[in-house]
């Protein structure tokens, strides 16, 4: 119970703080990118350095940043389809599905290969 209310305070405060600094800069635009994501898993990161040490918050920062290249494969993709090709949202995005999942477990088969 108290790692859930560790998180809570922790991931509350980052959050607050990704958005005051989204909320600073210009255009408006970046807010959204400092909204949620950076700050949840920095909180996230910093439990696991101190619940489980380093090494296994080496381990998960390996799969984020892997689950991050795959996201933007895949967004690259539905967006090629969606413009180019003139495909529907759906799918666009049920195809776009055949890309991101070989590219998330490359990744990741790759980053355990080198641990």
């Amino acid at each position: 119970m108290t790692e859930y209310i560790v998180r809570f305070l922790v991931g509350g405060a980052v959050v607050s703080a990704f958005a005051m600094l989204g909320d600073v800069l210009r255009p408006k635009s970046f807010a959204g990118l400092f909204g949620a994501a950076p700050s949840v898993a920095l909180a996230t990161l910093g439990i696991a350095v101190y619940a489980h040490g380093a090494g296994y918050a080496a381990v998960q920062s390996q799969s984020m940043m892997a689950g991050a290249i795959a996201l933007a494969v895949y967004s690259v993709v539905v967006c090629h389809l969606l413009v180019r090709v003139r495909l529907r949202a759906l799918p666009a995005t049920m195809l776009s599905l055949a890309a991101w999942l070989p590219v998330a477990f490359l990744l990741l088969a790759i980053a355990r290969a080198q641990t």
